[in-house]
């Protein structure tokens, strides 16, 4: 059995851990005058013992809670995936593809996706990560043979990857795309999600923004994995009918995308997101003290500066006070043409519970903005005609810049 596929967000474990830890806590005064020989040695072996158990049972509950290792690999970043949900390996690039095929035509008779993992390679960047597709069950019926269909490119927060989206302990995305579409709340609908840290996992956050000098992680999301879809999933290339959303870290890069590249992506959904990239020990040095760079990632500034026709959702918790005054901000900022809604709801603090109470909502609320399926046509200006703006020079490999757009 590989590291990827020890579980760390089962109940039981963290049941587990929890009783054991409270036995080890009891343990401690119980003992503490019946140890005879080498009392001071057991005493601390029962102390360390008990911290922990305790530490243990306190972080498998945490992560359980906020669903971000799902198992000891991707705690590690090994590099392997491994991911409950995924129905079948579509290999490099989507090489295998095809499998993904008579399996989808089967499941598409009960009324339910598939779940493909692939691995791209972005042409621009070079940068290759681990992405799940989810492709509707009318993606392979004969009668949407030749239809494109809108997307949803989902980003996961960190330190995630794209398999907290399909566990059932994780958003269980998949099953909520299959009833929002049955139930006519969303049309059928290509969802994409990439793993927007790559290995390793920790220390490696990248709030999906290109870094200077480093790995371009916006252009890669952006640019690389839209093109990919379009050529190999033959999805829709209007921008109408591409949509960003994300949770906590997934919701800042969702809003923050979207505003910089306004030309590929309409729409937006943000829960417990905010308006500027973190700094901090886990993101090291994402701008490297070039404030045009960090500019450039702030959403509020965005808005402001560089207002284009989006639709943006942006969601908090009522007790997610940095994320609320971060949406207040954003919805004072925001000029026309962009449009800015915003949904405060009763939470218990920035955790997914709080995101996944709210998803068929959200589903609904791109439903409603979202075209179908739809023939191809003739249509060269995908873009609808709105411009991009001057991305300033990163200097990350392949990253987009002012002229290459």
């Amino acid at each position: 059995m590989s590291l990827s596929e020890i579980p760390l967000d089962s109940p039981v474990e963290a049941i587990v851990a929890g009783i054991l830890a409270l036995v080890a806590v009891i343990a401690v005064p119980w003992f503490w005058e019946r140890w005879r020989k080498f009392r001071q040695a057991k005493r601390s072996a029962t102390v360390l013992a008990a911290v922990l158990l305790l530490v243990v049972s306190l972080a498998l509950t945490g992560n359980l809670i906020g669903g971000f290792f799902p198992t000891v690999g991707s705690l590690l970043g090994t590099g392997e995936f491994v991911a409950q949900g995924v129905d079948v390996e579509g290999g490099e690039n989507g090489a295998n593809f095809d499998r993904a095929r008579d399996l989808g035509a089967k499941r598409a008779k009960t009324g339910q996706g598939t779940v493909v993992h692939v691995r791209v390679t972005g042409r621009r960047t070079g940068l290759s990560r681990d992405t799940t597709v989810y492709l509707p069950g009318q993606y392979f019926e004969p009668a949407y043979k030749s239809m494109r269909f809108p997307t949803i490119e989902w980003f996961p927060n960190y330190p995630s990857g794209p398999e907290v989206a399909t566990a059932p302990s994780g958003y269980n995305l998949p099953e909520q795309l299959d009833e929002a579409i049955k139930k006519h709340v969303l049309p059928p609908t290509v969802v994409l999600i990439p793993d927007p840290t790559g290995q390793p996992k920790i220390g490696h956050d990248t709030e999906c923004v290109d870094e200077v000098d480093g790995s371009a992680n916006d252009t890669f999301l952006s640019a690389d994995l839209r093109d990919w879809a379009i050529q190999k999933l033959g999805v829709s290339p209007q921008r109408a009918a591409w949509t960003l959303a994300g949770w906590s870290s997934g919701g800042y890069c969702a809003m923050n995308l979207v505003t910089r590249h306004p030309q590929w992506y309409a729409n937006a959904v943000s829960i417990g997101g905010y308006d500027q990239a973190q700094e901090d020990s886990g993101t090291v040095n994402l701008f490297r003290g070039r404030q045009d760079i960090k500019e450039a990632n702030n959403v509020r500034r965005n808005v402001e500066l560089h207002p284009s026709p989006v639709q943006i959702l942006a969601v908090s918790g009522d007790k997610e006070r940095y994320e609320s005054f971060a949406i207040d901000q954003l919805k004072l900022h925001a000029k026309p043409p962009v449009q800015f809604w915003s949904w405060r709801i009763p939470d218990a603090g920035h955790n997914m519970n709080t995101f996944k109470s709210q998803l068929p909502d959200l589903l609904g609320w791109i439903g409603q903005r979202i075209p179908g399926p739809s023939a191809p046509g003739r249509q060269l200006d995908v873009t609808g005609g709105v411009q991009p703006w001057p991305l300033p020079k990163t200097g990350a490999r392949g990253a987009l810049t002012a002229v290459a757009q």
